[in-house]
C-alpha cells in the first residue's frame, strides 16, 4: 500500500525513523524497482546548520523543502552526485530526510547496468545517497516529485520489526555543534548503510 499524504505530515527525526523498512519504488525502463530503505539522516531548516535551508534561507534550490510533506528535493552534490531527500512535515516547514542507503529486492541487472562499477559486492550499488541516485536513475529532473500521486517515484508501506541505530550524520563538519547530533538512522547490522557507528 503506497504511503499517505499524512505520513509526510510529520517532522524529520519522526520521518527519518519511520521511513526505515519502507520501500522505495522507481518507474525506470518500464520495470518497477523497489529498494528497502535502510538508512536516513534528518535535517531542519530553521534551527539546523547543516541543512539549506538554515535559518529559513528560501532559494530556488531550496523552496521545495517549504512545500508540503511528501516531495522528492533532488539536489547535486560535489558537481556530480544527485541525493533524494523525502520532504517532511507541513508547507512552510522546511525540513527534509535523506535517503542515504537501500537494499536492492528485485531487478539487479538494472541497477548493475546503471551503476557500471567494477566492484562484486552487491552492496556498492546502493550504499550511498549518490550511489542509489545513479542505481535508480533518480535525477534532478524528479525534483519536486510528488511522491504521493507520482507513479514514476514512490514509497510503500512494509511491515518488518528491525532494531534501529542512532548517530552522526555524514561529512557536515562545516555545521559546528549540530555536526553532533544523531540525526542518522539506520537499521542495525543491515549491509547496505553507508557508514556504520564509530
Amino acid at each position: 500500500m503506497r504511503i499517505s499524504a499524512e505520513f509526510y505530515n510529520q517532522n524529520a527525526l519522526d520521518l527519518a525513523k519511520n521511513l526505515l523498512g519502507k520501500i522505495l519504488v522507481r518507474k525506470t525502463d518500464d520495470k518497477l524497482v523497489k529498494c528497502k530503505i535502510v538508512e536516513t539522516e534528518s535535517y531542519i531548516g530553521p534551527e539546523d546548520k547543516a541543512c539549506h535551508a538554515y535559518n529559513d534561507k528560501r532559494t530556488k534550490r531550496t523552496e521545495v523543502m517549504f512545500w508540503e510533506g511528501g516531495h522528492a528535493y533532488i539536489y547535486l552534490i560535489y558537481g556530480m552526485y544527485n541525493c533524494l531527500n523525502i520532504v517532511a512535515n507541513g508547507k512552510e516547514k522546511p525540513e527534509a530526510v535523506l535517503i542515504r542507503g537501500v537494499e536492492p529486492l528485485n531487478e539487479i541487472e538494472i541497477l548493475k547496468a546503471k551503476r557500471n562499477i567494477k566492484s562484486k559486492k552487491i552492496q556498492d550499488l546502493t550504499n550511498g545517497p549518490g550511489k542509489l541516485c545513479k542505481a535508480l536513475d533518480i535525477t534532478k529532473e524528479l525534483n519536486g516529485y510528488d511522491l504521493i500521486h507520482g507513479d514514476e517515484l514512490y514509497i510503500v508501506e512494509n511491515d518488518e520489526e528491525f532494531e534501529i541505530v542512532e548517530d552522526k550524520r555524514i561529512n557536515i563538519d562545516y555545521a559546528e555543534e549540530y555536526k553532533d547530533k544523531l540525526w542518522r538512522f539506520y537499521i542495525k547490522n543491515n549491509k547496505f548503510v553507508s557508514v556504520k557507528k564509530r
